[in-house]
């Protein structure tokens, strides 16, 4: 198995805290296949809590054991061909059954298969509407399942919803489920980051336009703002050299320059990440290093260091003294698509792009390297991150 990958799903030294949701789960999991009704099991918790460690232990015990029907579905491509590497590495385990949502239930349906258990990483990426173009025609994905299943495990963190088509909240999930027995299993412990929750907060305040306040160094958590956007790539290229796996990361907004559409600021230039049919994730691959990752190739993957560019959707009121969010600068614009069950408020909108610089603020274990495209929003962070040299 991949070191890198087994390093971030395969935790030999499991905490007390994982352990006792393993056990926890493992017991609902049994009570549920001894029922008639069919239930779902939810883990919950925000970004690096260790949600897709726990779920890849059950997926260890309960899919490499011939007495049970199992799948492993994902809806982020850069998961799926990481799951399906690891799977291929642990002995016992079909990789056939490791799929993504839509492949699942289209074949099941169609072949009238049924299973004991389906385990889902990153659910709150599931479609909740249909979507013809995808091979989707059904309204939910979670429901299809649901019906496909005794056990459904699922692991959400409504705090990594940016998409209308992939819209969840609490209200939706538990007006989906309905009737359907479940236990929600909470996960609040930070593994990822070695960053204090003092420092973990911060990054929630921001995006969450409160008010912008000193940067805590209480941690060996690695902090810096940079003037610019070029001298903080150099010094994601150093920390790559020295530890591997550092990243230039952005938010979407960037202008074309003469027919360009990369991430350019000052004397930086990339061009965004892109799709990549070989089977390492784009996470993991050396040369991702001159290339500008996003959420669609980070999400749910570690790295060492994070080179986060704020991108032009992002602007500083000195007013309030906050960062605002701009929705018309954000021109990545799958985030608007319109629906016809419910209508989504700009305020939504907005939480949708804030998710997005929130989970990728949180991709790094030991740093994160921070810079804004907004001149006033750069200068602000400049100040507040003063305060550790």
């Amino acid at each position: 198995m991949n070191k890198v990958l087994k390093a971030q799903f395969f935790v030999d030294d499991l905490s007390d805290d994982q352990k006792a949701v393993i056990t926890d789960i493992n017991g609902y999991i049994k009570q549920g296949l001894n029922q008639k009704e069919h239930s779902v099991a939810i883990i919950e918790g925000a970004a690096g809590t260790g949600k897709s460690v726990v779920l890849m232990e059950l997926v260890r015990q309960y899919m490499t054991d011939s007495r049970y029907e199992t799948a492993l579905v994902v809806n982020h491509p850069e998961l799926y061909k990481a799951y399906r590497e690891m799977g291929s590495a642990i002995p016992n385990m079909n990789v056939k059954s490791i799929l993504r949502p839509t492949a699942l239930i289209n074949h099941a349906q169609k072949d009238h298969k049924k299973y004991d258990i389906i385990f889902v990483d990153e659910a709150h990426l599931l479609y909740s509407k249909s979507e013809p173009y995808a091979h989707y025609r059904g309204q939910n994905q979670l429901t299809d399942l649901m019906d496909l299943a005794k056990v459904v495990v699922v692991v959400y963190d409504f705090e990594q919803v940016f998409q209308s088509k992939m819209y969840w909240d609490k209200d939706l999930l538990f007006k989906t489920i309905g009737k359907h027995p479940y236990h929600l299993f909470k996960m609040d412990f930070q593994y990822r980051m070695v960053a204090s929750d003092d420092q973990v907060d911060w990054m929630n305040d921001l995006t969450a336009e409160k008010p912008m306040t000193p940067f805590p160094y209480d941690s060996d958590f690695e902090f810096k703002v940079f003037d610019k956007a070029g001298d903080m790539f150099d010094a994601i290229k150093s920390r790559n050299q020295e530890v591997g796996m550092s990243r230039m990361v952005a938010t979407s907004g960037f202008p074309r320059i003469d027919g360009r559409h990369n991430v350019e600021m000052d004397t930086f230039s990339l061009p965004w990440d892109e799709w990549d049919p070989q089977r390492t994730p784009w996470a993991k691959r050396e040369g991702s290093i001159t290339q500008v990752g996003t959420i669609y190739t980070l999400q749910g993957f570690d790295l060492n260091y994070v080179g986060m560019i704020i991108g032009p959707s992002f602007g500083y009121d000195a007013k309030t003294d906050t960062m605002t969010i701009i929705p018309e600068k954000y021109s990545h614009k799958e985030i608007f698509k319109k629906r016809k069950d419910r209508k989504f408020t700009e305020e939504e909108y907005k939480v949708f792009i804030a998710n997005v610089l929130n989970v990728l603020m949180k991709r790094g274990k030991y740093g994160l390297y921070l810079t804004a495209y907004d001149d006033a929003l750069r200068k602000r962070l400049l100040e507040l991150g003063k305060h550790g040299d």
